[in-house]
């Protein structure tokens, strides 16, 4: 196998891989009877099918084998990204943290996959027969994971779950944990892939190892985030979408009615494309904004007769699908938690669609297509192309004066907004800032880019968007045109409003999606045209490499040193161990019940899920009397109540206090207003009673 081919191959198996587990595991877990057996039964098979259909190359129209979608790639090129992609793994592997008690989103998806693997269905019940039945003292929601009428239902999309109980079936709760890296390192080699194709295959080294050294890249591969398997899928499905393009204008031409109606490779690999794209909505439901340019890039494909127009648009519709049905399915609460942003973004789909459909009906119209073909050829002549590049420098300048010019707040409408505030003031006190906990410093987004990637690199994105928006008006370099508009469109709707807890490195991760791979890819493409000028005006090969060097140095210096301070730094660790401690002092049989509120978030769904024991929360107004009576009920239920609580002091007055659990280790700095430089403490003692009989 030539190196081009092995290259093209390497970076979109992994993205094959999850299109394969994802279209088995989620209708297995919208059917209630999701389970390894037949999970690992049906995927194998599909697995087979679909790295068949995408990684095959069908023979060129001459007989010739075809040397890839990339061409001819040297093989340190190959070897180079394979390399870097490795080594992070190493490291992460070895820096893996074990967030499974529940105080942010890691811990959230780990506990949801851990149910999804005891039980293969939601939702999850509460079981309150273990407490004697309804009591008005007693609560059964937590921190991501709802009381909606007698059940409780997750946050969150389930794609993440689905993917990370694969490897909770394999190793358990540890090698979960361990697909984060896992899939951090298929995004690295995915976005090499990407590189080597957009940018040149001598360059896809340089552009992995500067995503790999992002702080934001190192900080979600080390923990469960949903941005890992979206960025995989992503990546894949662009690089894809550019092996279709490579390839069908070489398709052997097929005659008769038969052969018209069986999918070509190049067909097979528009629909896994598109489907890779679509289902980025199971993992991460604003996904779906993300993949808004690729409806209209498969409507300009059916517009102009096409191939593979239509089995983009049939892939892209199966994968939203199916990560819509789920949503609506199985995490309706936290849809209906965001439908003030996703209303608005589903309205904005269908419109899309619309308008869509009604370009291609005037693009293949036989009065207005040659007008608008006419249109586009004289913009490509004009001034237009001139005047967006001029624009994409101002957008940039707005961004970076932004803080000068607004700020950003947001009055809390619900009660998550109230404690998400609350929550906010919290860390500006812990950071000596003025207390306003409306405050989401978005303003501030264009220089959290700065603080991950450098002044450089932010630098040569800008000069790269504004050069190929010039390209591409004046029909240059059209392998671009659905990356960019990825790329374009997200970021500028990110950094205008970021929509997420603007604690650092916490707000990176809705930059590391997008935002930040598009910037460096972009940065890279300048570099590499830097380099090609440099080499027509007659300099040699050693010359031209030093600049080549030179130039990821300067891109990559800044990164590595952003990045530094948390290269070997290790958080949440010993989790596992200690909450294994904690469920054996807990025992079988038991029935717990959480009196300190915080400890209630954390903990409820990590007994029921890892302990295997129904649990649930005093009301915060309850009285001593309310506890004794849910203890009373319990023991009628003929199960032992627990007790539990953050202190001694809590459980006292109902037994003699058991220390169940003691957690000494380290969290993430959280900071507003500059760069995280560090980690900080986090200790976590647990104490349970056992009280009598009343």
């Amino acid at each position: 196998m030539s190196a081009g081919r092995l290259l093209a191959r390497i970076t979109v198996a992994p993205a094959l891989l999850l299109v394969a587990w994802l279209t088995v595991s989620a209708p297995l877990l919208l059917g209630g009877v999701l389970d390894m057996g037949p999970a690992l039964a049906l995927f194998v098979p599909v697995a087979v099918v679909v790295l068949w259909l995408g990684l095959r190359d069908a023979p060129r129209a001459d007989g010739e084998p075809r040397p890839g979608p990339i061409g001819p790639v040297p093989r340190w090129s190959a070897f180079g990204v394979l390399a870097v992609a490795l080594a992070f793994l190493a490291v992460q592997v070895a820096m893996c943290s074990e967030q499974i008690i529940v105080r942010r989103d890691p811990a959230s998806y780990v506990q949801f996959a851990l149910w999804l693997n005891d039980h293969g269905s939601l939702p999850i019940p509460q079981d309150r027969a273990a407490f004697g039945g309804s009591d008005h003292a007693l609560g059964f929601g937590s921190l991501a994971f709802y009381q909606v009428g007698d059940d409780i239902d997750p946050q969150f999309m389930a794609g993440l779950p689905l993917v990370l109980g694969f490897g909770g079936w394999v190793g358990g709760v540890r090698a979960m944990l361990l697909m984060a890296p896992v899939l951090g390192a298929a995004a690295v080699l995915a976005f090499g892939g990407l590189v080597a194709r957009l940018v040149g295959p001598r360059w896809a080294p340089a552009g992995a190892l500067l995503l790999a050294l992002t702080l934001p890249m190192i900080w979600v591969s080390r923990s469960t985030y949903s941005e890992l398997p979206a960025m995989v899928l992503l990546f894949g499905g662009l690089a894809l979408l550019y092996d279709v393009r490579a390839q069908a204008a070489d398709e052997p031409r097929r005659t008769g009615r038969y052969w018209r109606l069986m999918p070509t490779s190049a067909r097979a690999k528009a629909f896994l494309a598109g489907g890779m794209l679509g289902l980025i909505v199971l993992v991460r439901i604003d996904g779906l904004r993300d993949v808004l340019p690729v409806v209209v890039f498969a409507g300009l494909l059916v517009a102009r007769r096409r191939t593979t127009g239509v089995p983009l648009a049939l892939g892209l519709t199966a994968g939203v699908a199916l990560g819509l049905a789920e949503g609506f399915l199985l995490s309706r609460p936290y849809l209906v938690y965001l439908r003030g942003s996703l209303v608005p973004l589903l309205a904005m789909t269908v419109a899309l669609v619309g308008l869509t459909g009604v370009l291609i009906l005037l693009l293949r119209w036989e009065r207005t297509g040659p007008r608008l073909r006419a249109l586009s050829a004289s913009v490509a002549r004009g001034h237009i192309p001139d005047i967006a590049a001029w624009l994409t420098l101002v957008v940039v300048a707005l961004f970076v004066a932004r803080p000068w010019v607004q700020t950003v707040r947001r009055v809390p409408a619900n009660p998550d907004d109230a404690q998400n505030a609350h929550f906010i003031e919290e860390v500006q006190r812990i950071n000596h800032l003025p207390l306003d906990g409306t405050r989401q410093y978005s303003e501030l987004s264009m220089h959290w880019v700065i603080w991950y990637i450098g002044v450089p690199a932010l630098l040569a994105a800008t000069f790269g968007a504004a050069l190929l928006v010039r390209r591409l008006l004046r029909r240059r370099t059209p392998e671009w045109l659905l990356p960019y508009a990825v790329i374009v469109w997200t970021t500028v709707l990110v950094l205008y409003r970021p929509g997420i807890t603007p604690d650092h490195p916490w707000a990176s991760r809705r930059l590391i999606a997008v935002v930040i791979p598009g910037l460096l890819l972009l940065a890279v493409w300048a570099a590499a045209w830097l380099v090609r000028r440099i080499r027509r005006t007659g300099y040699g090969r050693r010359p031209t490499a030093l600049a080549a060097l030179a130039s990821c140095a300067v891109l990559g210096v800044p990164i590595g040193l952003s990045s530094a301070p948390f290269m070997m730094v290790r958080t949440h660790q010993d989790e596992v161990a200690a909450v294994r401690d904690l469920c054996a002092r807990i025992g079988p049989g038991r029935s717990v019940v959480i009196l300190d509120q915080n400890y209630a978030d954390q903990f409820l769904q990590v007994i029921r899920s890892m302990c295997g024991e129904p649990a649930a929360r005093i009301a915060a107004d309850a009285t001593p009397a309310d506890v004794w009576r849910v203890a009373g009920k319990v023991y009628d239920a003929g199960r032992i109540p627990v007790l539990m609580g953050a202190t001694a002091g809590e459980v006292t007055p109902y037994g003699q206090p058991v220390h169940a659990m003691t957690l000494r280790t380290r969290q993430d700095e959280r900071t507003l207003v500059k760069p995280p430089k560090g980690t900080w403490t986090l200790n976590l003692d647990v104490w349970i009673t056992e009280p009598p009989r009343p």
